[in-house]
């Protein structure tokens, strides 16, 4: 089988005479021997193995979508892979550092949907004191009178 891995910015794996391949989806693993049916999945933040010659390579990916082809052609997209030949090399902190980038983004997601709430509700509010000017904190409005229809009145007429 050919078996590759590839990221935006480069080819991380290309290999021929792959004998199997072992991912993770959400389900759990699997693992994939030549002639597999055509098969199309999304893999989680895992470790990748493969066999060529009886040497096993393992890569962990960033999630991303894993597609079989033929039955002689696996290939893995991913955002981010980092390899190793052996498991005691790759080692768990390349797994942590890839989880935690992982709850940052979450984190960063959520406090964008947090901001845009935020928004949503302030609009809201305007549009339920009928298009009135929100209140502003009494040293927003600069020492400048405030009209009847709630706009500070300035020098231009």
């Amino acid at each position: 089988m050919r078996f590759s891995i590839t990221t935006p910015l480069a080819v991380v794996a290309d290999a021929t005479g792959v004998t199997y391949v072992r991912a993770e989806d959400q389900t759990g693993a699997f693992g994939i021997l030549p002639g597999h049916a055509d098969f199309l999945t999304t893999i989680c933040v895992s470790v990748v193995t493969w066999r060529t010659n009886g040497a096993e390579h393992h890569m962990a990916v960033r999630g991303g979508v894993l597609t079989v082809r033929g039955g002689d052609e696996v290939a893995i997209v991913t955002r981010e892979a980092v390899g190793e030949d052996s498991l005691a090399q790759l080692g768990e902190a390349v797994l942590a550092r890839m989880r935690q980038e992982q709850d940052r983004e979450i984190f960063s997601r959520v406090s964008g949907t947090r901001i845009e709430l935020a928004a949503l509700r302030q609009i809201e509010r305007y549009l339920a004191t009928g298009g009135s000017r929100l209140s502003q904190p009494a040293g927003a409005r600069g020492g400048r009178a405030a009209t009847s229809d709630g706009f500070a009145s300035g020098g231009r007429e």
